[in-house]
């Protein structure tokens, strides 16, 4: 019998409601010869076939029973995939706008700044939830069969966005005095599971599509611990032109825009948009100024130009504010600083010095950073929230919590970030060629930790990659090391992944490699790597000896490098102008 690909996608994105799912199925699923000749049975068919296909498609989930209620009372029986896409969509939707209105029923809430902030942060990462829902729904209008990897692959994405927005949600009523934070989560309950079920369903669709025999595709990208592979080039196509924000399978704007190889040319070539100079040279003497004349969804690059200074300011490239770049006169000369922190009774997510939410983000020779101090705990110099963002010689410096990349897809290229405890962290899917890592003197009794990386599901796209890096300390710390150890992270969630390879790694970091983040959690779960490094840190033969510690072959090394471990990185990382390494980099 014939079969024909019916393809459904249903997506709700964080706080309290999350549903996503990729069904693929087929028509007159199940039909035999007796179906055929027997129209009576007509209605129970198409029931029983429904039925049957949801089963199919829940079955690689970690919650079925949750997923198989939730698609069948959303999806009912209509065969048409676009109309179960959008009714799942709009459903979602309104379950989202439900959990916000819970949210306000927390009293607590009012007698507790912490809290009250948390609120806050919760209801900014819905909106970022909702927006991404709103592209989804935009892309189903364009789906072919011949883009289904790449639609897969930014779903998957997204998804996995949608499940790290939730985290953040529940980290930001860290330390409450009431129990807000409780009912939140508690809120989040079904939400979170049925994003996990989306998850899976997502990346389990290669062998859906195996099992439906459907010839022509490629869904190597949709990657597994290994790594993921390379997706098709030719099945990349843009779907909606002109709009700043793009739906899944497409590739960012600016990839076809004439101004888009930035990084590539002297700044005195660049001709940028807005220029920011404190003498008043330039149009504005603020950065913020600049970031508000950026026009919304922006679909071209924005470049602010950054004259040498030093910019005392808190920067936020909203969600709405796509395709900016931020270029300055080299990271010794143009620097942004701030210094909130946790200590000040501020929620970590919101200590940035500079907040980079909107897609396409691109930044060059500039210093971020956080001057809070080891006394100030968690202060973050950067959150990077943006899909597709790439940075340049740019230099990220603080001390507890100095880089957030937070989730999508990021390339750092010579770029250097220094820190102290857990100065990397966050849940992106994030690649860092040739960058230097420096480990920073910390406060009293304190250990140093290079990464935190936050994956809390073992189908999720996050991952730090550490490809050709150089991993040191400060002359500050090398003086005191003995005394205050450094490892190359630790798991922060349960299925933490961090690989580290060609890299130069010197003795600043302990024999041990890597530290518990709390007893045993998560040392079966976490996925860490060490490939080929060099130095007198790279010494792997007193290193921890958990499960979670992997060894790879060659073959598994290559997948975690950036034109595999991206869909299409070949593609959007070169065109940004960036120097960049397909393949196997080394260090120095």
């Amino acid at each position: 019998m014939a079969k024909s690909p019916i393809v459904i996608a249903i997506s709700a994105i964080c706080v309290v409601a999350c549903v996503a799912a990729v069904t693929i199925g087929v028509s007159k699923f199940g039909q035999n010869d007796n179906d055929k000749a027997s129209p009576k049975g007509g209605d129970d068919h198409k029931i029983a076939s429904g039925t049957k296909a949801v089963q199919s498609i829940c079955q690689p989930t970690r919650y079925k029973q949750a997923c198989e209620s939730t698609l069948t009372n959303s999806a009912g029986n209509t065969t048409d995939p676009k109309q179960l896409v959008q009714a799942a969509f709009r459903v979602a939707k309104d379950e989202i706008t439900k959990a916000l209105e819970k949210s306000n029923t927390i009293k607590a809430a009012k007698d507790d700044p912490r809290a009250a902030e948390g609120l806050e942060i919760c209801k900014e990462v819905v909106g970022y939830a909702i927006n991404d829902l709103d592209r989804t729904i935009d892309s189903m209008g364009a789906f072919t069969m011949e883009n289904v990897d790449d639609f897969l692959e930014d779903l998957r994405i997204w998804i996995g966005g949608a499940i790290t927005y939730q985290e953040v949600c529940f980290e930001a009523f860290e330390n409450c005095t009431t129990d807000a934070g409780t009912k939140m989560r508690s809120f989040f309950n079904v939400s979170r599971e049925l994003s996990s079920n989306a998850l899976n369903i997502i990346t389990e669709a290669k062998s859906m599509l195996q099992y439906l025999d459907i010839p022509g595709l490629d869904l190597s990208a949709l990657g597994n611990n290994a790594g993921s592979g390379a997706a098709s080039a030719a099945n990349r196509r843009l779907l909606k032109e002109g709009k700043g924000v793009w739906v899944a399978g497409e590739m960012p704007a600016w990839v076809n825009d004439p101004k888009r190889k930035i990084m590539d040319v002297p700044v005195s070539q660049i001709k940028p948009d807005a220029t920011v100079a404190q003498d008043g040279s330039g149009q504005y003497k603020t950065i913020g100024e600049a970031v508000g004349k950026v026009p919304l969804n922006n679909p071209t690059p924005f470049i602010i130009y950054i004259k040498a200074g030093t910019y005392k300011e808190y920067v936020l490239i909203e969600k709405k504010h796509t395709n900016v770049v931020l270029v300055g006169d080299g990271p010794t000369k143009t620097i942004i600083t701030g210094s909130k922190s946790f200590a000040d009774g501020i929620q970590t997510f919101k200590t940035s010095t500079v907040g980079a939410v909107g897609d396409g983000f691109m930044a060059r020779d500039i210093t971020f950073e956080n001057t809070a101090g080891p006394d100030g705990h968690q202060a973050v110099a950067l959150r990077v929230v943006s899909d597709f963002a790439v940075l340049y010689n740019c230099h990220i410096v603080g001390n507890q919590d100095t880089l957030y990349a937070v989730r999508g897809r990021q390339f750092y290229r010579d770029c250097t970030v220094s820190g102290t405890i857990d100065f990397i962290f966050g849940d992106a899917q994030a690649v860092f060629q040739n960058c230097k890592l420096f480990v920073r003197k910390p406060g009293p009794d304190q250990q140093c930790m290079v990464t935190a990386q936050g994956r809390t599901e073992e189908k999720g796209p996050g991952a730090f990659v550490f490809e050709g890096c150089t991993v040191s300390g400060e002359p500050d710390y090398k003086a005191v090391k003995d005394q205050f150890p450094a490892f190359l992270g630790r798991p922060w969630k349960e299925y933490s992944r961090t690989i580290f390879m060609y890299s130069n790694i010197d003795d600043s970091i302990a024999p041990q490699g890597w530290t518990e983040w709390r007893g045993t959690f998560a040392l079966d779960t976490l996925f860490y790597a060490e490939y080929q490094n060099k130095g007198t840190g790279a010494d792997t033969t007193k290193r921890v000896k958990w499960a979670g510690l992997k060894t790879l072959t060659a073959q598994q090394a290559d997948g975690f490098t950036p034109a595999k471990l991206f869909v299409n990185g070949d593609k959007w990382i070169p065109q940004s102008g960036v120097p960049y390494a397909a393949g196997t980099f080394s260090a120095v």
